[in-house]
């Protein structure tokens, strides 16, 4: 198996919009594909911003390859993905004023075989 954990440090005013993207864009889009959502979570971060992190389970790393790239190529999605940019001042606008840190980690058991 291979795990992957999304990491998101997200300024709170953001943090509802945010979360209802997942929920309505991202997450229907990734399950499409084949990924498996373990769970997603959030805890404060500090006074201003909260930590908003995924955690995914695929087959091995060349199965979330392939998932990866089928998600990344989704004409219909990639419109709903650019269209909520614009609703929320651009991409740009986004990681700037909202994002302050993203992380795609690979995750490894520390679990005996």
């Amino acid at each position: 198996m291979f795990y992957r954990r999304k990491f998101y440090i997200v300024k709170n005013e953001f943090v509802d919009i945010f979360n209802r993207h997942f929920n309505e864009t991202n997450l229907p889009n990734q399950i499409k594909h084949g990924a498996r959502l373990v769970g997603r979570w959030m805890t404060p971060h500090d006074d201003s911003t909260t930590e908003i992190f995924a955690v995914w389970e695929y087959d091995c790393y060349e199965k979330y390859e392939e998932i990866e790239a089928n998600v990344r190529s989704d004409s219909e999605h990639l419109k709903r993905i650019n269209k909520w940019y614009e609703e929320n001042g651009g991409r740009d606008h986004v990681y700037k004023e909202y994002l302050e840190e993203v992380k795609n980690e690979q995750l490894i058991s520390t679990l005996l075989k």
